[in-house]
C-alpha cells in the first residue's frame, strides 16, 4: 500500500502548489463561486492527523458560468517514517495520490440563487499495483446575499470508491460561508454526510492575509469515528 514517491512526482506536486494549480472549496464541499473569465483561482490545503495530506487546487474562468481546472488530491507524508506515501490497493481510505481535472458550470436562478453542476475525474499516477479511474460528481443550489456577503450551498453528490474510499457512494453536502467582517474575518462550515474518509464536518475561520489572499483554519471531525484534524488552507486570487 505504501511506497516512496519518485522525485518526479514530489516536483510536480511542488509546481502545482505553488505555482497556482477541483473546484475552490469551503474546506472540502466545492462552493458556489465560478472563477470569472481569464481569471485563475489556486487553492493550497493541508490536513495535520496522525499523518500529514496535502489538496492542491486550480481553476480557470471560462466565461459563461463555466471554469475548468487541475487538482492533485490525498498527497500524503507520514512524518514517523519520513517518506510519502501511496494507495492502490485498499479502499479503507481514498486512493492516493490523485491527479484529477474538473469543471463547473453555474446556472442562475434569480440574482441570488443558483444551481451548480460540476464534476472531478482523474487517476492515480505511478501506481504500485495497477492505475485506477476516479470520479466525484455533484450537484448543489446556491444562494447568496445581495451584497455576496453570506453564501451557501446544500446539494448531492456521487463518487466512486477510488476517490471516496468505502462507505456510501451517494450523499449530501452542504457548506456556509458568512462574511462577519467582508473580506476581512469570515466563518466558515461544511458537512458532507457518509461513513468513508471524506465524510465529515469541518467548522472554522478564515482571514484575509491581503484582498486577494485569504488564509483558513478549521477543525474537522470525521462521521465514522470522530477522529478529529487541523486543516489549514490558503487560497490565491488573480488579479
Amino acid at each position: 500500500m505504501h511506497s516512496r514517491f519518485t522525485p518526479i512526482l514530489v516536483s510536480v506536486f511542488l509546481l502545482l502548489g505553488t505555482s497556482s494549480v477541483a473546484q475552490i472549496t469551503y474546506f472540502n464541499v466545492p462552493s458556489a463561486d465560478i472563477t470569472e473569465k481569464g481569471k485563475v483561482v489556486a487553492q493550497l490545503q493541508v490536513n495535520f492527523e496522525d499523518f500529514y495530506r496535502t489538496a492542491a487546487t486550480f481553476d480557470y474562468g471560462l466565461g459563461r458560468k463555466w471554469e475548468i481546472g487541475a487538482n492533485v488530491y490525498h498527497l500524503e507524508y507520514e512524518p514517523g517514517g519520513r517518506r510519502f506515501v501511496r494507495n492502490d490497493s485498499t479502499f479503507e481510505q481514498p486512493y492516493s495520490p490523485l491527479f484529477l481535472i474538473n469543471a463547473q458550470k453555474g446556472l442562475d436562478i434569480s440574482e441570488t440563487l443558483e444551481v451548480t453542476i460540476g464534476i472531478q475525474t482523474g487517476f492515480n499516477p505511478a501506481p504500485e499495483n495497477h492505475s485506477s479511474w476516479a470520479g466525484y460528481a455533484y450537484t448543489n443550489l446556491a444562494g447568496k446575499t445581495k451584497d455576496e456577503h453570506y453564501e451557501w450551498s446544500l446539494g448531492a453528490y456521487t463518487g466512486n470508491s477510488h476517490y471516496l474510499g468505502e462507505g456510501p457512494k451517494v450523499g449530501l453536502q452542504t457548506g456556509f460561508d458568512a462574511g462577519i467582517f467582508y473580506q476581512k474575518v469570515h466563518l466558515l462550515g461544511e458537512w458532507v454526510s457518509g461513513t468513508h474518509a471524506m465524510g465529515q464536518l469541518v467548522l472554522g475561520a478564515e482571514v484575509y492575509l491581503a484582498k486577494r489572499l485569504p488564509l483558513s483554519i478549521g477543525w474537522q471531525r470525521a462521521n465514522k469515528d470522530g477522529a478529529q484534524a487541523l486543516i489549514v488552507q490558503i487560497t490565491l486570487l488573480s488579479e
